[in-house]
């Protein structure tokens, strides 16, 4: 016997919802028309949010990206490829700084803070060279 469910719309129904099922099959049917290789522009990101704000310089930017609560940041070499010395810092106002620093190839983080109703700050770092924004997102 099948179980079936009323959701908040009132309506009833079982197995995966409309919403998935359209997801994924636009998913798949990208893939198979797009192919399967993308260029890092065309990447996407590994912060969820929508982009904030992006802090350019000699050897890579720091991106930022927000959503309702919280705030994501990345530092991205310019030219991927070799291993080098790569940091990404990222701090609410009045909390303390979360860091990801090692030797990476292509970027730093993502380094996340809870960030509603709190400004925020980035820095990264590619290679000794460093981007870093103000207190945003107020």
């Amino acid at each position: 016997m099948t179980r079936r469910t009323e959701r908040r719309d009132g309506r009833t129904g079982r197995g995966v919802p409309n919403r998935m099922l359209a997801l994924a099959l636009t998913t798949t049917l990208g893939l198979v028309v797009g192919g399967v290789e993308a260029s890092s522009a065309d990447a996407a990101s590994v912060c969820a949010g929508r982009p904030a704000k992006t802090v350019k310089f000699s050897t890579g930017e720091l991106r930022v990206y927000r959503t309702r609560d919280y705030a994501c940041a990345t530092a991205v070499a310019a030219k991927p490829g070799k291993r080098r010395r790569m940091s990404v810092q990222i701090q609410a106002r009045g909390g303390r700084p979360v860091v990801d620093s090692g030797s990476f190839t292509q970027q730093a983080g993502p380094v996340t803070v809870h960030a509603l109703n709190r400004c925020v700050r980035a820095s990264g770092t590619v290679s000794g060279k460093t981007g870093t924004t103000a207190w945003i997102l107020c």
